[in-house]
Order: structure tokens, then sequence, then C-alpha cells
């Protein structure tokens, strides 16, 4: 990754995987998420008051809790979302790349 990049992953990305791995619809358990973070290096942002106050606000595109979190993350960070989900660019303010 050059200097003028970061990349950045929310905590409730993190979370996701957690929970979809416990429940099999997924197969990446902790240690090999960790390590993606650290090889990636991928800087995890938490998930703060402020990024579940601006839930509050959003539409009701996705019913989906991790994804309202992480649009409400970027929305506060002022980040762009990577994914491949077609709801995403329904949000106002929202910078989709993919």
């Amino acid at each position: 990754m050059g200097p003028e990049h970061e990349w950045v992953l929310s905590a409730a990305s993190l979370a996701e995987i957690g929970v979809k791995n416990s429940i099999g619809k997924l197969d990446m358990p902790a240690a090999e998420a960790q390590r993606a973070v650290r090889d990636l290096e991928v800087s995890v942002l938490p998930f703060e008051a402020q990024h579940a106050f601006r839930m509050f606000s959003l539409p009701q595109h996705h019913r989906d809790p991790f994804d309202r979190m992480i649009l409400a993350t970027a929305l506060v960070e002022k980040l762009p979302i990577v994914t491949s989900d077609r709801i995403f660019h329904r949000y106002p303010g929202i910078k989709v790349i993919w």
C-alpha cells in the first residue's frame, strides 16, 4: 500500500465476520481474521457512540444492523465504502467504490 492511502476496516465488519463464522455462513476463525488485518496492514476503526447516534437518522434502505453500522461509521468519518452491495448507493453522502 502506498503512503497516500490507508485501508480502514470498521470494527462492525469484524463483528459481522465473527457472527457469520459462528453460524457457519463463513469460514474465517478469529486467528485468520487477525492475521489478515495484520498482514494487510489494515487499521481497525472502532465503532463509537457518535457512529451509533448517526444510525438514528439513516434511511431504512437496509435492515442489516451491521450494514447500518458500517454506513453510519463511513458517514461520520467521511470515508468511502468498498462494497458490491448496490443498496449502499441509495444513501446520500456515501461514496461507494466498486
